[in-house]
């Protein structure tokens, strides 16, 4: 299994609303965040551990929330947030 990101939830439905060039900021994020955990869990399916707590990422004209599940090697969006700025 390789480490990806998807989306998860109400944040797919969210995000066929979303404009394209806000979607374009949540992607590119969500692929250094994988890249990111790839690097610091190498050994992801073998982790034994709990998950990393989930966090806020702030991109140009809103903000997502991301949630790490290690075992899974998967970063998954679970909310978008669109607010135009």
């Amino acid at each position: 299994m390789t480490w990806k990101w998807e989306y998860a939830f109400g944040a797919e439905e969210a995000a066929r609303t979303a404009p394209a060039g806000f979607l374009a900021e949540v992607h590119r994020k969500a692929d250094e965040l994988v890249r990111a955990a790839e690097a610091l869990h190498v050994h992801g399916q073998a982790h034994a551990g709990t998950d990393p707590r989930g966090d806020d990422i702030i991109v140009p004209g809103g903000m997502f929330t991301y949630q790490v599940v290690v075992r899974a090697e998967r970063v998954y969006v679970v909310q978008i947030t669109y607010l135009g700025f």
